[in-house]
Order: C-alpha cells, then sequence, then structure tokens
C-alpha cells in the first residue's frame, strides 16, 4: 500500500486571503493561479502494519507537532473513505525553499492526497482530489489541476474546488523568482487567515474581487499581458495591505522587495513585458514571457538583496509517478 506522487507549487494571480470557513478551508473569495513547473514537491505515503502513529519525514528531517497534525487530518479523511485502519509513513522532500511564500504547502498537500488516496486504493477525480488538498492547505486545490487554475469559493464543501481554465501550452509565461529570504517566515499562512478579518480593508478587498477575478480571466484567455501584469500587481498590493493593517499587523516585505517591486515597473514602463506578485513572504514572483526569462534573471541578479533565482515555466497537473 505505497504510492509517490508529484505537484508543482502555484503563484495566485488573484490571491486567496481570509477563510469563510476555517476548518474547511473555504476561502472568502475566488481565485487564479498559475503552476510551476520545474519547482517541485515530491511525497510517499506508505500504509504500514507496524506503525502505531503517522510518521512525517520533510526534507529528511522527522516533523511533529503542527506540521504532522494537519498531514494526519488528511490521512485520517483517506482512512475513512477507503476504510483502511493503517497508520502511514509520509516521506515529502522539496527542491525550493519550504514556508518561505513559495507555495511549499499547495505544492506539499496536493502531492500528499494524491499519494494518500492512490496508496490507499481510492479512485478520486480530480474535483475531489482537489477538495481532499484544500483541506490541508487552501491553496493546494489549485496545485491539483493542470496550467492555469481557477478556485471557485462556494459557500459549502463540495462547492470549493479548482479546475484548470486554460492548459498550459495555452501561454508561454515564465516566473522568475527574486528569493531576498530562504528562512523559514515567523507567521503561517494559517495563522494570517485568521487574521485577515482585522483588517478594515479585507471587506473592501472581498466586494471588489469579483471584478478582478473577471478581468483576469479575460486577460488570460485573451493572453492580454498588459491586463493581467495591471490587475495582478493591483490583487496583490491589496492583499499585503489588509495583512499590513491586520490586528496583528504582519508585514511579510524587506528592504528587498520593495527594490524588486520598483524595479519591476521601472522595467515594465520602459517596455520589457514583466510584473511582480507576492504571496505571503518576502519573496516576489516576477513574471514574464518564456523568451525574456533570460533578460529578467540578468536584471534581477543585478538588485542588491536577492540571494536567488528559481525559475518556472507553466506546469502540469499533480501526477503519480509510483504506485
Amino acid at each position: 500500500m505505497k504510492a509517490i506522487a508529484l505537484a508543482h507549487p502555484n503563484i495566485a494571480f488573484i490571491k486567496y486571503w481570509g477563510n469563510r470557513n476555517h476548518d474547511l478551508r473555504i476561502p472568502v473569495n475566488g481565485s487564479f493561479s498559475m503552476n510551476l513547473k520545474g519547482l517541485s514537491t515530491k511525497t510517499q505515503v506508505i500504509f504500514r502494519e507496524d506503525l502505531s502513529e503517522d510518521k512525517l519525514i520533510l526534507n529528511e528531517d522527522e516533523a511533529s507537532g503542527a506540521g504532522l497534525m494537519r498531514v494526519s487530518q488528511i490521512l485520517d479523511e483517506v482512512r475513512q473513505k477507503s476504510g483502511i485502519n493503517l497508520y502511514a509513513q509520509v516521506i515529502s522532500e522539496n527542491n525550493f525553499p519550504t514556508g518561505a511564500g513559495i507555495a511549499s504547502s499547495a505544492a506539499a498537500f496536493s502531492a500528499l492526497a494524491l499519494a494518500a488516496s492512490k496508496a490507499a486504493g481510492l479512485k478520486l477525480d480530480e474535483r475531489a482530489l482537489s477538495i481532499l488538498a484544500r483541506h490541508g492547505s487552501g491553496s493546494a486545490c489549485r496545485s491539483i489541476p493542470s496550467g492555469f487554475v481557477e478556485w471557485t469559493d462556494g459557500e459549502k464543501d463540495e462547492d470549493s474546488y479548482a479546475f484548470t481554465l486554460a492548459p498550459p501550452e495555452h501561454w508561454d509565461l515564465a516566473d522568475c523568482i527574486a528569493v531576498v529570504s530562504s528562512g523559514h517566515k515567523e507567521v503561517g499562512s494559517t495563522q494570517g487567515h485568521r487574521l485577515a478579518e482585522t483588517s478594515p480593508l479585507q471587506k473592501a478587498r472581498i466586494a471588489d474581487a469579483p471584478r478582478r477575478i473577471r478581468i483576469c480571466r479575460e486577460a488570460i484567455l485573451e493572453k492580454d499581458f498588459e491586463k493581467l501584469a495591471s490587475i495582478v500587481e493591483k490583487d496583490s498590493d491589496m492583499m499585503h495591505a489588509v495583512m499590513m493593517t491586520s490586528n496583528p499587523a504582519l508585514f511579510y516585505w524587506n528592504p528587498a522587495t520593495l527594490r524588486v517591486m520598483q524595479s519591476v515597473r521601472n522595467w515594465r514602463a520602459k517596455g520589457l513585458p514583466v510584473f511582480y506578485t507576492i504571496d505571503a513572504g518576502p519573496n516576489v514572483h516576477v513574471i514574464t514571457l518564456k523568451e525574456n526569462i533570460a533578460e529578467v534573471k540578468k536584471k534581477l541578479s543585478h538588485l542588491e538583496g536577492v540571494q536567488n533565482l528559481l525559475t518556472a515555466t507553466v506546469g502540469g497537473a499533480a501526477r503519480v509517478i509510483e504506485g
């Protein structure tokens, strides 16, 4: 009873921040994202008769506490659906920084949902897998489908899931991630989602979400880079404004973050197709056309405070690689 799955993190174009239901991670607004080929999490799940509890090994270190608890919650769902009564050993590894605002939990829980259900003999469709992954990490539901992905907010558990808006080959976009800090962020996204409602700006962000979603959907389907750049940067800034005005306030940016943001806007004003978006962390996702990756990487490498650069193109769906 063993399976190995691989999933990509995703970068949100329209952000998920705040829940209608925290336990089920049903979001207050819909969102869009792009899967990131080249960055991945590989997760192995083995249900074993000799275990007295679930075991989690993350990037070669045994994990416990809240991380293990979240993994066990997904495994409990799989056990309930399959009728299996065994504990599992979970071995997971990323090829990119963990807990640094690069959607490591999205990749991890989508890979876990797929590997665990496969190992247990379940035959879940994409929608059911998306919902299962969402229970571990909201944005994980977006790493189950392929390419450019839309996540519906929904009001009930079965209504909040992700699906492919357009396949990877639809548009040759690329993500150059300017890593300005690879350390684990002090306040994780799960806690941040609970703080969102304390910001006086959150209601306005939610009320305007349908407009931003419509514009983003149109921009992706029409492959309109300027339209996408404008709405994605605005949405990212709005989410961070909510974070900064929450109680307590969350400040994920550092000086290098701002330096990259300002530079990206200057480059676009001079004609380079490029825009930024930032998840819950200091690292900046710089989106461009695939043909401009080399130029964007060169420009980013010259900025003070940029420690490393990760690049990704549009990725496919989570998939089983063994089992």
